[in-house]
């Protein structure tokens, strides 16, 4: 799986942009695209996962991350789960993909909107969670009920980047 995606064990982050529940748990593609070409400037190659029903959103970070994979709806889950578990790390919005990264032991950055940290943290030995903790979240809604998505709009690829920043620093597991 990995030489058909032109990707090598450790030595890639698997970027898991996509919420089933809703974008007000979806950091901006923007923002992502962002953290992608941080991390490739870094040697690191990017992994976008995700279903189909993600492909839209991976679509829009590839074209502003020339260089990301693209694997959204191109594997089973058991393949993504795989793959998931050679990344050097994993960036994940609150998602189900999340839990895996951390079932498997792939170090994990978790974004968090419109849920909490401490509601659904991935179980994970090495993690960072990233959360603005505005006055207005978590609301627990699908879609943002005043309008602004200020929970993930307003969180920086520069805070998560330093999140990654510090995971990096984890000798790679074999």
């Amino acid at each position: 799986m990995l030489g058909r995606f032109g990707l090598e064990a450790k030595k890639f982050v698997a970027l898991m942009p996509g919420a089933e529940f809703g974008p007000a748990k979806r950091w901006p593609s923007e923002a992502y695209a962002g953290l992608a070409r941080d991390v490739m400037a870094k040697g690191l190659k990017v992994a976008l996962f995700g279903s189909k029903n993600d492909a839209d959103v991976t679509a829009q970070i590839a074209a502003l991350a020339p260089g990301a994979v693209d694997l959204a709806g191109q594997t089973r889950l058991e393949d993504a789960i795989d793959l998931i578990a050679a990344a050097r790390l994993a960036v994940s919005n609150d998602s189900g993909l999340m839990h895996v990264a951390a079932a498997v032991g792939t170090p994990i950055v978790a974004v968090y909107g419109s849920t909490s940290p401490q509601n659904t943290p991935p179980l994970a030995e090495h993690r960072e969670l990233v959360w603005l903790g505005l006055s207005c979240s978590p609301c627990h809604k699908k879609i943002c009920p005043l309008g602004h998505l200020n929970c993930l709009k307003t969180l920086e690829v520069a805070q998560v980047a330093a999140a990654v920043e510090r995971l990096l620093e984890i000798p790679a597991a074999a």
